[in-house]
């Protein structure tokens, strides 16, 4: 058809009309029942025969222009190099090669010096005469010397890299003033208003099936709903705040007594830069309000600081997303918000309901005197935010005890203690424990196995390194961190140790994860063999390696 004028087919308002099939069948009959020798005409092309070779010269004509447009495109981006490439697929969210003008705002934005309008987003119109409190940002930088890799420079580029980080050395918005109102999305569902039972706020979307999400990303997505008042409390600290977190678990949990535990991130680097994820471990905190959120009397929110290491942090130093990132922890001293005091009226009345000024006839402030509030019901802190930390992570449905108190529990309850080292901490966001948390840790046979035969703990490297050189303070916790570093190899290290320290089995998260992959056929070669007693092979494997660690430690319990 392609090769001349008479095989194009006619559009198809040129194509002689004809009579419906019924009709024309008839003619035929009639004209063969007559005894006419005269043969019957070809039948002419069906419309739908038609229609058919008109779609078939459009898409030919279409696929050479797409071929031709696509040859174009690919000789474009190749012509922007590595990095320029890489800023291409940054923006163009969609990946259909095209820079929308909605991909490209947070760009224009950038150049423009015009700032997005960031206004109420709420779905519901706020009252503009309710009440108001003012919440304010206090802020130290990490300190740089608790980065364990990178503080010296990685690969002679980390000066760049490391820029956003460097810079960041104060709020954002060091004040700003809320709504009593926007406070609502804390409220809890109306099934869960029993003490210490959580809701998800805003539910995590990520899980091991799902997959993680990219990391070449500038600018967070448009907050939604709930997310709303979490990412204008968060940009007070940094303008990009990403609300939903490239790992798992993202979101944030609450319950009564009020809690709420929040996962969130921020992306230090603007373009040409490469990203840089900056991931405290959670942010913790409690608001108290009105059951109408009418009026919200105390809100503080933080991240914690009690543990020697709080932050992780990613980043890209090439354009290749999968070999070109690098990694490090540190501690970040202080990153919280507080409001000033109770919310407040934004409009005064009377007691006949005329509005009156804020100052009183001296000119002084209006002070208001709010009432003590008598609790009918409540739990401790401490009980709220484990009840939250259990829905965050189900894998702490162990009980995981502090280091030196596991081996004394232990050797009061004659259990085995089961161990987990890593680099960076295995409740938060940083990376090195994310897999073995996610998968087997919350598998119903090895909670229950480890609930009933061990005591679990698990610890920095960084801590075990300081309490092994506190000798003078205490010999006995100073051993038991020497013979768990001697068996350490990055980035996690799982033991299984007597009550003395001594440790008679243990595995490496990464020669774990390697060997659950292989297909059973390959992994008979390897010193764990997969058991038919369960579908997933990890969680097989893991119990294996628990009751193989029982084993070996007969003899010294028998001794």
């Amino acid at each position: 058809m392609a090769g001349g004028e008479e095989g194009r087919p006619r559009p198809p308002e040129a194509s002689p009309p004809r009579a419906p099939p019924e009709t024309a069948l008839g003619e035929a009959e009639r004209e063969a029942g007559g005894g006419s020798s005269r043969r019957l005409p070809p039948p002419r092309l069906p419309r739908l025969g038609l229609a058919l070779a008109l779609v078939a010269a459009l898409l030919a004509a279409k696929y050479y222009r797409d071929s031709e447009v696509a040859r174009r495109q690919e000789t474009a981006l190749k012509s922007l190099g590595n990095e320029g490439l890489f800023l291409f697929a940054s923006l163009d969210t969609n990946n259909d090669l095209y820079i929308s003008p909605e991909e490209f705002k947070p760009i224009a934005e950038k150049l423009t010096g015009i700032a997005p309008v960031t206004g109420i987003e709420e779905e519901e119109i706020l009252d503009p005469n309710g009440e108001t409190l003012s919440i304010i940002a206090k802020f130290q930088p990490l300190l740089m010397d608790t980065m364990t890799k990178s503080k010296d420079g990685f690969l002679g580029i980390s000066h760049i890299a490391l820029s956003g980080l460097r810079n960041w050395t104060a709020p954002a918005s060091p004040l700003s003033l809320m709504f009593a109102q926007q406070f609502k999305a804390f409220l809890p569902p109306k099934n869960k208003l029993e003490l210490a039972d959580p809701w998800w706020v805003i539910p995590s979307e990520l899980n091991i099936f799902t997959g993680y999400l990219p990391n070449n990303r500038f600018y967070p997505p448009a907050p939604k709903g709930k997310e709303v008042i979490i990412h204008k409390l968060l940009s007070m600290f940094h303008p990009r705040p990403f609300v939903k977190t490239r790992f798992a678990p993202q979101g944030a949990v609450a319950c009564i007594q009020a809690v709420a535990e929040i996962h969130a991130e921020f992306q230090l680097n603007e373009p040409p830069d490469f990203p840089f994820w900056f991931s405290p471990a959670q942010f913790t905190g409690y608001v108290v309000l009105s059951k109408d959120s009418s009026h919200v009397r105390e809100f503080k929110l933080f991240v914690p600081n009690n543990r020697s290491l709080n932050v992780d942090m990613e980043w890209l130093y090439g354009a290749l997303e999968s070999s070109n990132m690098e990694v490090d922890i540190g501690y970040l001293p202080q990153m919280e918000l507080e409001s000033l005091g109770p919310s407040v009226p934004s409009v005064i009345h009377d007691e006949n309901g005329n509005v009156i000024d804020s100052r009183d006839s001296e000119g002084e402030p209006i002070q208001f005197i709010f009432e003590e509030i008598t609790w009918q019901r409540e739990i401790s802190w401490e009980e709220a935010a484990g009840k939250l930390e259990v829905a965050m992570y189900p894998f702490k449905k162990v009980s995981y005890l502090p280091f030196t108190e596991a081996f004394e529990r232990a050797k009061s309850e004659s259990k085995l203690v089961h161990s987990i080292l890593l680099w960076g901490a295995l409740d938060d966001q940083s990376c090195s424990g994310r897999t073995l948390r996610e998968t087997v840790l919350e598998s119903s046979p090895i909670l229950a196995f480890l609930n009933e035969s061990f005591i679990s703990t698990w610890s920095l490297v960084k801590e075990l390194e300081e309490l092994q050189v506190s000798i003078q303070e205490n010999e006995v916790n100073s051993k038991l961190a020497d013979l768990h570093l001697e068996k350490y190899n990055f980035p996690v290290e799982i033991m299984i140790c007597l009550p003395n320290g001594t440790v008679v089995h243990h595995i490496n998260a990464n020669y774990f994860l390697d060997i659950t992959s292989m297909k059973p056929e390959e992994a008979e070669s390897s010193i764990f063999s997969f058991s038919a007693s369960f579908e997933d092979p990890s969680t097989a494997t893991y119990l294996q390696f628990l009751k193989e660690g029982l084993q070996r430690a007969k003899p010294f319990l028998q001794a």
